[in-house]
């Protein structure tokens, strides 16, 4: 109990000394120690790693989870160390509603079809969707909140223990300073002619104390600068350790572009499909056709020629509706083939197209007037339009 009491009472003078030498600092009444350039830098840049590593965290919760609701419960989930239950996306909800309106409306009929498609797409894009949101947060996420959690809190932990180290090595210096003053003062012989002996005797009595004080300051001030440089220089190598973050960081933002990427390029893919599809149907937006109805107004007609897919024509080939050419009649250029590998495999949807297999090789060009989603494309003697996106473009 007494050694309690002692530490409590030692702990409680050197809170007081810190905040006093502090006080007095913010007052320009004490002298503060200060650290160098480069020490100076490196804390600058490790404040602006920390600041801007919440902002990207969080900016980046957003954008992987908008609900705001669902952003709260999953910390939550997390902060009690439990396991945050599975949630439907937004595409995987739709689809389900399309679905099931189908259903109810009409599997076989026209506009049942097409929910049904679009239902399916929907779902293959919420699931392409968790899939990026999954390794977005394992591989961009999770480092950053480790580095946050873990790392910085280290560095924080170590600069307060700097700055008490500092503080105590700053009143050592003041005690000190003050110690020599009074030394020098209390040296001093006195004037009073009368009363030199007793006077001699107090003055050298007082000289002796204070030299006894400025030794005791000086070992104190020996044993506070030997804790201040040896914090100083653990200090200064966890900031150093900035820069190793700045590549890890670096090499997580890397797989994060490649996730996004990805998750786009599925998207895009899953909506070309849906197009085709689509278009193969013979009464998607076709509108009323009860032979009973009453004639479309040509306000009705102009807007369903709005919608109507547009499909890509090449010169040379005729419109639907007209005699067919044969793309194996449609010569290739003298100049502007190129080589080109199949990054997926495609279906053809009509005999105009070529069928393609993941990592083949095909020889590929455009005709004039042709739309640029579009290539021929040329695989021994079967010739056929090939997607653009589908295909990676080697020379």
């Amino acid at each position: 109990m007494d050694f309690n009491m002692k530490k409590l009472a030692s702990d409680a003078g050197i809170f007081f000394t810190r905040a006093v030498q502090f006080t007095e600092e913010k007052f320009g009444q004490a002298e503060k120690t200060e650290l160098d350039a480069h020490f100076e830098n490196l804390l600058a840049r490790a404040d602006s790693t920390k600041n801007w590593t919440e902002k990207i965290l969080r900016q980046t919760e957003v954008l992987l989870q908008p609900n705001p609701s669902a952003r709260v419960e999953e910390f939550l989930y997390e902060k009690l160390d439990r396991k945050v239950p599975s949630r439907v996306t937004n595409g995987e909800l739709l689809a389900q509603y399309m679905s099931e309106a189908a259903n109810e409306l009409g599997p076989e009929t026209p506009y049942g079809k097409t929910l049904i498609k679009v239902g399916e797409t929907e779902k293959r894009l919420g699931a392409a969707e968790r899939d990026f949101i999954h390794s977005a947060s394992i591989n961009f996420l999770t480092p950053l909140r480790n580095f946050l959690e873990g790392d910085w809190r280290t560095i924080s932990k170590e600069r307060r223990i700097l700055q008490n180290r500092r503080l105590d090595l700053d009143a050592c210096k003041a005690r000190l300073k003050k110690a020599k003053a009074a030394e020098a003062k209390a040296a001093a012989v006195p004037d009073f002619q009368e009363t030199r002996p007793r006077n001699y005797i107090l003055s050298a009595s007082a000289s002796a104390l204070w030299s006894d004080e400025v030794d005791k300051a000086e070992q104190e001030l020996r044993v506070a600068q030997t804790e201040f440089d040896r914090q100083a220089e653990v200090t200064r190598l966890l900031l150093e350790g900035i820069s190793s973050t700045h590549v890890n960081h670096l090499r997580c933002l890397q797989e994060f572009v490649e996730s996004q990427a990805t998750y786009y390029a599925q998207c895009y893919r899953h909506m070309l499909d849906l197009q085709k599809q689509l278009g193969r149907f013979p009464g998607t937006f076709v509108g009323n056709t009860d032979p009973a109805s009453s004639p479309l107004s040509s306000a009705s007609l102009a807007t369903a020629a709005a919608t109507i897919p547009v499909v890509p024509t090449v010169a040379g080939m005729p419109p639907a509706g007209e005699a067919a050419i044969s793309l194996d009649d449609v010569a290739p250029p003298a100049s502007g083939t190129r080589k080109a590998r199949v990054l997926y495999d495609y279906e053809a949807a009509d005999s105009s197209e070529l069928a393609l297999l993941a990592d083949e090789l095909i020889t590929v060009y455009s005709l004039p007037g042709m739309d640029p989603d579009w290539l021929i494309g040329e695989r021994g003697n079967r010739k056929g339009k090939v997607p653009v996106t589908y295909l990676e473009l080697l020379s």
